[in-house]
């Protein structure tokens, strides 16, 4: 059984008990927050002229992907009861000084409870005087050139808001240039090839999306959205859905800053890499894909440990979810598969499995927290994001950043000190994708951090 989580606080505000009132009179009745979103359009500096077709667009994914979505410029919704009702609030290219200090004290709560932020575009020109704000939306506006044509480069192709593009996409905007940079403090899904357009200032790291967990809540900003055309884009739509879906905890993400990860696979070529086995992996727009087996593509370079830590990016294909792969660690160089089955640990890919046979287990060995991994697993069909942390003989498994199994190795025939890496393709009926296999090497367990 597959469970999309929700806010933590959701649950808790799931049905207010009686009618609300929104700003201006209008009643409605009561309804889960997790499936209520609020735009809020305030502006008190420049106007932009798409925000009609903004609001619409956000109305219109609502209806097609099941939440409801109420606007209003009016910051009497900013309350903690009217807050409560919603499981995101979508600045719009507001501007300017937009709550008073009572309002963001509201605001503050709701996130602090859990409450999730979608900044688009001119959001990063608001509230400079609320330190809260400055570093919810992540950085603040500067300049900017005049709308233009230019590239972005997609950082992580795992994440709702980014995982339907290709690594470049080309599309015309006003592109922003920000006042600090935001890598420092979030997690960058896509930045601005300066080279593409004129007038970028950010000496060529120039993020232009990103998310972070910021103060109990989840925060999500895109610099995009400043022309009518791009809410009519489907591809701009989708972005801004996925930043959404992840903002109130319809789909999940690894969010967390991460910093100095180096590419085992980067999408263009398996150098490295090894098929130890029957059956192979496609290699298709930055995507390998299990084809047969039962096979290990293993990264025959170098081994790793003794403390390091593996990220990559997985998605099953079947609808029912009875895909099986896994991620296997601390083996021998072999061109047999079985020789990692029987001198490593995998950590498993297969939600419809047993216990310690299901995904985010180690294999035969330890079943994860299953309500931890069902709150952070993400259906068929989309993109999940392991982290395997190890630290020695300790391993810990993250799924979309999200601890859900802490297993210690005592086999004396096995040890995660040191070994080779590998994804399996299990079988001719299994479907299983991986992209943006990343590794960060620590100098001792005891001394290893994010």
């Amino acid at each position: 059984m597959y469970v999309c989580a929700r806010l933590a606080t959701t649950a808790a505000a799931a049905t207010l008990l009686a009618t609300m009132t929104l700003p201006g009179g209008t009643t409605r009745a009561p309804e889960r927050a997790e499936n209520r979103v609020l735009v809020f359009s305030k502006t008190a500096g420049f106007r932009h002229d798409s925000i009609p077709d903004g609001i619409a667009a956000v109305k219109d994914l609502g209806k097609r992907h099941g939440f409801t979505v109420d606007a209003t410029e009016d910051t009497a919704a900013f309350t903690d009861g009217r807050l409560a009702r919603y499981a995101a609030i979508v600045f719009l290219s507001t501007t300017g000084d937009v709550l008073r200090p009572d309002r963001q004290r509201a605001f503050e709560r709701y996130i602090a409870r859990g409450g999730g932020y979608v900044g688009v575009h001119a959001a990063a020109d608001t509230e400079y005087d609320w330190p809260f704000y400055g570093g919810l939306v992540g950085a603040y506006f500067r300049s900017h050139p005049t709308v233009q044509p230019a590239t972005v480069r997609v950082e992580d192709r795992a994440h709702p808001a980014t995982a339907h593009l290709a690594a470049a996409w080309d599309r015309t905007d006003e592109w922003y240039n920000y006042r600090t940079n935001p890598r420092a403090r979030a997690h960058v899904l896509a930045a601005l090839d300066e080279s593409t357009y004129s007038g970028g200032t950010m000496r060529g790291d120039h993020p232009i999306a990103w998310c972070q967990e910021y103060r109990g809540g989840r925060a999500f900003y895109t610099g995009g959205g400043h022309t009518e055309r791009s809410f009519a884009d489907p591809a701009f739509r989708t972005h801004l859905l996925g930043g959404i879906r992840w903002a109130t905890g319809a789909a999940q993400a690894d969010c967390r800053l991460e910093t100095g990860y180096r590419a085992l696979f980067d999408g263009t070529s398996t150098r490295g890499w090894k098929q130890a086995g029957p059956g192979s992996f496609t290699l298709e727009d930055g995507t390998l894909t299990s084809v047969g087996g039962m096979g290990l593509l293993w990264y025959a370079a170098r081994e790793f440990g003794p403390s390091y830590s593996l990220k990559l990016d997985w998605r099953t294909a079947g609808a029912d979810g009875d895909d099986n792969s896994g991620v296997f660690l601390g083996f021998p160089p072999s061109d047999d598969p079985w020789t990692a089955v029987h001198n490593g640990y995998e950590i498993q890919i297969d939600a419809t499995d047993a216990p310690d046979r299901t995904t985010g287990s180690v294999y035969g060995f330890q079943a994860p927290d299953t309500e931890a991994r069902d709150a952070a697993l993400n259906p068929p069909g989309e993109w999940n994001t392991y982290e395997l942390r190890v630290e020695g003989e300790r391993l810990r498994v993250r799924l979309n950043g999200h601890e859900i199994n802490d297993f210690t190795n005592t086999d004396p025939a096995r040890s995660l000190r040191q070994g080779h890496i590998g994804i399996q393709n299990h079988g001719t009926e299994d479907r299983v994708s991986f992209r943006n296999v990343r590794v960060k090497e620590f100098e001792t367990a005891a001394k290893g951090g994010r």
